[in-house]
């Protein structure tokens, strides 16, 4: 009988315990232009990793696209085959801008991972663009 008591209040207890953990998750808030940036991020990492300039390039804002010769854009969007990534969680800088820490894996420079930030910014109701290279 005793077994029972016990195995029922465990029970309860792990179960009532769970029901709390998973009320308080949802009271998270999510900014929701934080998962925006975030995919324009990963869109712009992998025409990055797929050696896609054309789409590489047109992510780019102005500013980022003038200060960039060519020949370097060139270079940025040829990592070669073993090219890949890791994005850490962003930090949102002001409205609009968002800052994610990255390790860049594979490029032509060397063999040694390449620690970095990409900065992407809103450019009208639902585009971002990259802002800073990595």
């Amino acid at each position: 009988m005793k077994f029972c008591l016990v195995t029922v209040l465990l029970i309860t207890s792990q179960t009532s315990s769970y029901a709390r953990t998973a009320h308080h998750g949802s009271r998270v808030s999510v900014d929701p232009a934080y998962s925006s940036a975030l995919a324009a991020a990963n869109r712009f990492l992998h025409a990055w990793q797929n050696e896609d300039h054309e789409t590489g390039i047109v992510m780019l804002a102005d500013s980022a696209r003038q200060n960039m010769s060519a020949d370097l854009l060139q270079t940025f969007f040829s990592p070669g085959s073993d090219a890949a990534y890791e994005i850490a969680h962003g930090q949102r800088l002001k409205a609009g801008e968002y800052a994610f820490p990255l390790v860049l894996f594979g490029l032509s420079e060397g063999p040694r991972p390449r620690n970095c930030k990409l900065v992407v910014i809103r450019v009208g109701k639902s585009d971002w663009a990259v802002e800073k290279l990595p």
